[in-house]
Order: C-alpha cells, then structure tokens, then sequence
C-alpha cells in the first residue's frame, strides 16, 4: 500500500487535541479488528477546526472557477494514484467486492472531474445584469447585477453504504468544493482507513494547488460529540448527511436550534415503489421476476433505491410472478453487509413485517436469526400482502436497508391510486407496462410524481446516473428539503450557493462574471436577454 495510514484526523494549519479513546476498523466478514487505531477528537479542539475552514472561505471563495476546477480535478488525479489501496483496503473494512470498489472510485472520480466542467465554463453562476436607466420615470431604476455566491464552510458526513461516491471526496464535497465553500468531512466509523486513504489525497492536491490551510479537514468523533459541535458552531453554514431517518432528523434538529438556522441537506429513507400493470405482469412475468430479485439483492440491498415495495394486480400472473420471486429469493446467497448495526436495524425490520402475519402479511422467505459469531451475515427476505392490509398497517412503509421487499396486490385501479397517495416521499418510482398501457396511466404517473424526485419506466431504481440530468431526492422523508435538490448530478451545487446582488456597484468591485467586458464568456441575461455579448 502506497498510503501510510496514520490513525489521525487530518486538519492543516491548528493544533488539535485527541480524547485518548480510539475506535478500528472491523471486517465485517470475518469479525478481525483491523489496524492503525483512529484516535477521536477532543470536543474542544472542533472550534479551532471550523475557525481554519472560516479562515479558508475567506480567500477559496474568491479563487477562479479555473482555480477550483483545477483543484477538484487534482483530486481525481491524487485519487487514481491509490486506486489499488482503496482495492486493497475497502473490502476488508466493508466487505464489498473488488468490482463495486474499482465501481465506486471510478464515478467518485467522474464526478469530481463533472463539476470540474461544470465550474469552469461557468454558466452555472446564472449571472443576470439589469443596466441602469436613470431617467426612468416615475422613478429612475439603479444598475443591479446577481450571482450565486458559497454558503461557507460545510459540515459533511460520511454515508456508511457509499464509502467512496457519498464520503470524503464524494458528491457533497465535490459539489461543496466547486461551488467555493471550504468542507469539513466526519469520517464514518465503519470504514476510517478508506477515509483517510481519500482525505490523505484531498490534502496532498490542496498543497500542490496552493489553496489555504483549512479548505479541507478530515475529523475521526462520534456523531454524537464532534458531528453535533460541528453543526452547532456558527462558521458552519450547511450540512451534507447520507444515512438514516433518525441521523438525519437529529442534525436537522440541532441546526434549526442554533442562533442562525442553517440549511441540512440529508438524504435519508426511501423504499422505491414499483407498479406493474396488468398486461405486462402477463407478457413479461419471468423477466419481471428475474429484474425485480436482481434490483432488490444488488450490493446486499444496501442502496437508498432498493425497491421496497413491488405493487402488481390481484390476478394469476401475480401468482406465477409470487412462484418465480420465491424461488429466486430462496436460492439468493447470504451475505455480509456493510456493519452490526445495519444487520441488527434489517433484522428489526423484517422481524416487524412478519409479526403482521395475523394481518394477512405472508413471509415467503425470512433472513437468518442474529449470530453472534457472524453479525453482519443476512438473508434476502420476500414478503406478500394486499393493498388493503397495507393501507391498514404503517409499518410495512418502513425502510428494510437490505435484500427485502414486499409484494402488494392491488385489486383495481382505485385501490393501486390509494396505495400510492398514501406512501411517504420517496426517491423513485418505477412504472412497467406496454405502451398502450403506458398511455393511459396518466392517473398513475400523476399520483407517482407527487411522491418521487425520479420516475422510471420499465426499468428498475438501482444504480444513479452520475450526469447533469440526475435527481436523487425526492419529497420528505427521502431527502429533507421536501425535495427541491438532489445529491447527484451538477444540480447538487445549489444547494451550497445563495443568489447575491450587486447595486450601482463600481465595475472594480465587480466578480469577473458579472463586469461589462464578460471576461468569462458566460451566457448572461442581461436586460431580460441571455447573450454573451461585453455591455
């Protein structure tokens, strides 16, 4: 391995203060603790952390897109370089197979080269100019020129299922980056050394593109101590979180406590419904089934668009699609997911479907019992059950973050409209069905979409597109700003940007992208028009 892991948080330019306690790595196949220990940081030493970042935003806010984008794609070049200890390290500390690793550091690394794109051309700035007209009557009209301007310093938090594309330089530190703000990243505990592989790059390519002391910082805490005093002080000025309902609703809580209010950006649960309708269940049974096992079982069921819910007509081919689903779960390998706690929270989950049995709730396949020799070992899990005893029992809207789902059979079209009108937000939404049907499921759609960031026809919600287009939110509680951003895509930079204006401001004082000469050759609008012309 190229990288010395040294077991530290990563912060330039402060002395800081550790607990004494540490915490390991442990791979979750085999139960071994894995070396270096990860010293936690003292609670005192975080406001000398986010004081540096402050001090950072002072001079990164002002730097060229060129300059950021040049830093963005630095650290997609650092990354490259130690591919093959991420390949070496991750699946002892995750127990993700090399494909999903060599998978992960690959879009990690597009998407940091995206907004490298995105930055540099500019356009993004949505530079707008409304020149004077000082003879206006009744009253004369001031020159006024907007730009998005960075948030400041942001809080991100590592997700536990994406140790690479939504952690330390994943898509909330890229889209932070590029839009100016300076990122401090809360190492997830389950896999630190993977962490500090990224953050060890992210250092090195902030030295050698000379940006200042805090513009990045890498800290090892708990949640509960350092991730909580990071959200509570005041140059933190929004939060990047992926994980749970209840992590997301507790920093939620602590930034809408503080003097100023701050913006969380959490993408927490999501269970992916998935409507069949009836001429295609009865054309395309088998490779439904087929398609449905391979989405809900992919990477173990660990992906925030696992479908949850498979929602199918009360007919025969439901019961050859229930037959086939069956087989195919029935003879899906346990596997081991990502830590205990993800195992235990699966468990309860599933463990609470199957009490609903008397409720006429099916267990067509349930997962292992708890083994204290193998924690992290699960089973996939099938279950069936009607529209009626769903709308009748909330529990079966709960996430399973696993390989399980469940099977809803819908009498009619009103009572499919019911089910889908009574599901909480969620990421997406997938819609099967011939043409013919397609068309006259206006109904279906309309009810889909005001529930869903992102509708999918005959296809299936896992795996995310990392391009422009891409929306990955969706209304509470799949994301926490009732889904007016998403996390992936070029979009995510809005979140950490708010619009600015300038008034009779002198030309000197202006940022190059919004001066008469347009140096940056953006497309502006200018007086109600976009042109690139110089004023």
């Amino acid at each position: 391995m190229k990288t010395t892991l040294r077991g530290h948080s990563l912060v330039s330019g402060v002395s800081v203060r550790e607990t004494g306690e540490v915490l390991n790595a442990v791979n979750p196949a085999t139960g071994q603790k894995l070396a270096p220990d990860y010293h936690l940081l003292e609670l005192s030493s975080v406001p000398a952390v986010t004081q540096k970042a402050q001090e950072a935003f002072e001079d990164y806010a002002d730097r060229s897109g060129a300059d950021k984008a040049k830093f963005l794609r630095t650290i997609a070049d650092r990354l490259e370089e130690v591919a093959e200890d991420l390949v070496e390290r991750m699946p002892k500390e995750t127990a993700l197979p090399e494909p999903r690793v060599r998978g992960e550091t690959a879009r990690t690394i597009g998407q940091l080269r995206m907004f490298a794109d995105l930055i540099q051309k500019g356009s993004w700035l949505d530079a707008r100019i409304e020149t004077a007209q000082p003879d206006r009557q009744p009253l004369s009209k001031p020159d006024l020129r907007s730009v998005l301007r960075p948030l400041g310093p942001v809080a991100v938090f590592c997700a536990g299922n994406f140790p690479l594309a939504f952690s330390v330089a994943g898509g909330d530190t890229a889209a932070a980056l590029a839009a100016g703000c300076p990122v401090i990243v809360k190492a997830h505990r389950s896999h630190p050394g993977v962490s500090e592989i990224v953050g060890q790059a992210v250092i090195k390519a902030a030295a050698e593109c000379a940006l200042p002391e805090g513009v990045f910082s890498l800290v090892y805490g708990s949640g509960k101590t350092v991730g909580d005093a990071l959200v509570r002080l005041p140059e933190i000025k929004a939060v990047g979180f992926t994980g749970s309902r209840a992590g997301g609703q507790a920093l939620m809580r602590t930034a809408s406590k503080r003097e100023e209010p701050i913006p969380v950006f959490a993408e927490m649960s999501s269970i992916n419904p998935i409507v069949i309708l009836p001429e295609t269940l009865r054309q395309n049974g088998s490779d439904l089934a087929k398609g449905i096992h391979t989405s809900v079982t992919l990477g173990l069921g660990q992906f925030c668009t696992n479908p949850g819910l498979i929602l199918v007509p009360d007919n025969e081919a439901a019961d050859r699609l229930a037959a086939d689903l069956t087989t195919a779960f029935a003879d899906t390998p346990d596997g081991y997911c990502l830590g205990p706690e993800i195992a235990a929270s699966y468990r309860r989950t599933v463990a609470r479907f199957s009490e609903l049995k008397p409720q006429g709730v099916s267990s067509r396949r349930l997962p292992n019992e708890a083994d204290d020799k193998e924690p992290c070992r699960i089973s996939a899990a099938l279950f069936e059950t009607n529209a009626e005893t769903f709308l009748k029992e909330p529990k079966l809207n709960n996430e399973a973050f696993g390989p399980a789902t469940v099977l809803i059979r819908w009498r009619d079209r009103n009572e499919l409209l019911s089910v889908i009108r009574s599901l909480e937000g969620q990421l997406t939404g997938s819609v099967h069905g011939t043409e013919e049907e397609l068309s006259a499921a206006k109904d279906i759609v309309k009810a889909l979409q005001g529930k869903i960031g992102r509708l999918i026809v005959n296809g299936y919600p896992t795996g995310v597109e990392v391009c422009p287009a891409m929306v990955h939110g969706g209304p509470w509680p799949a994301t926490s700003d009732c889904g007016r951003s998403t996390s992936v895509g070029t979009m995510a930079i809005r979140r950490f940007v708010r619009p600015f204006c300038y008034q009779s401001m002198p030309e000197t004082l202006l940022p190059d992208a919004l001066k008469n000469g347009n140096p940056l050759n953006l497309e502006r609008l200018v007086n109600g028009e976009y042109t690139k012309a110089a004023l």
